[in-house]
Parts: C-alpha cells; sequence; structure tokens
C-alpha cells in the first residue's frame, strides 16, 4: 500500500501530460456547444412564439372582421324592414285617400249627371246652359282618369 508517508511516492516528479490538456479543451468545446445549443433552442422557442403570437392575432382580427360584418348586416337588415314596413304603411294611406278623393268625385260626376240630365230635358230652345255643363262634366272626368293614372303608378 502506497501511504503519502512513503518516500517513494512523494518522491516521483510530477509531469504533467498533454490529456488533462485535451480533456480541458473538449471540456471548453462541449461547453461552447452546450451554449450555441442552447442559444439557437432560446431562438427557436423566441421565433415560435413570436410566430405563434402573429398568427393568433391573425385568427383573432378574422373573428372580430366576421362579427362586425354579421352585425353591420343585421342592423341593415333591420332597418331595411323598418323602412319597407314604414313605405307599405304610407302605400295604404295614399290608396286611401286617393280612392277617398275618387269617391267624392265620382258623386259629384254622378250629381252633375242628373244636373245635367235634368237641365236638358227641362231646357227650351232658347238657353244653352246644357253646353257649359258638358264641359264642365268633361273637366272632371279628365281630372278623375288622371287621378285613377297616379294610383296606378303608385300601385
Amino acid at each position: 500500500m502506497n501511504t503519502p508517508l512513503d518516500p517513494a511516492v512523494t518522491q516521483q516528479p510530477l509531469v504533467r501530460t498533454s490529456k488533462p490538456s485535451t480533456t480541458a479543451q473538449k471540456q471548453i468545446k462541449s461547453k461552447s456547444k452546450v451554449r450555441g445549443r442552447t442559444y439557437l433552442f432560446l431562438f427557436m422557442a423566441w421565433s415560435l412564439l413570436i410566430t405563434g403570437g402573429l398568427y393568433g392575432a391573425k385568427l383573432y382580427t378574422d373573428y372580430i372582421r366576421q362579427q362586425i360584418t354579421t352585425q353591420i348586416a343585421q342592423q341593415t337588415e333591420q332597418q331595411l324592414l323598418v323602412v319597407q314596413q314604414d313605405y307599405q304603411k304610407q302605400l295604404g294611406q295614399l290608396k286611401e285617400s286617393v280612392s277617398g278623393d275618387l269617391n267624392k268625385m265620382q258623386t259629384k260626376i254622378d250629381s252633375l249627371n242628373e244636373l245635367l240630365a235634368f237641365t236638358k230635358d227641362s231646357a227650351n230652345s232658347k238657353t244653352d246652359n246644357s253646353n257649359q255643363l258638358y264641359t264642365q262634366l268633361a273637366e272632371v272626368k279628365k281630372k278623375l282618369d288622371e287621378l285613377k293614372k297616379n294610383l296606378d303608378t303608385l300601385q
């Protein structure tokens, strides 16, 4: 057994061989490879996170864009329905008004016809009042025809 007190062991000169220096160089090289791999891994992870964030942002903006488009379409449809209902209401009121005016006009025309028939029957050869009444009747009929055309146009 060699003990530290043994003179043969203590007298041996310490000689350095090249192996420890290559081992140290290998350790330095392996540390730099580990560092390089670590930096590469961190760079790849960082790139992956940024790419994922950009992709997520694009998906989110597409989703928001679709939601806004859907909401605008719904609002537009509701507004169009309101406008259509209002238009139908106004058209109905106009029809009622025109038909009421036409009925009043028809009543006046009928009474005027009766008056004309009476004056024609009771007129003597000296008076020519019937021509005036016929002229007025023709004017009223023209106005009635114009109102009917306007009603047809509105419908």
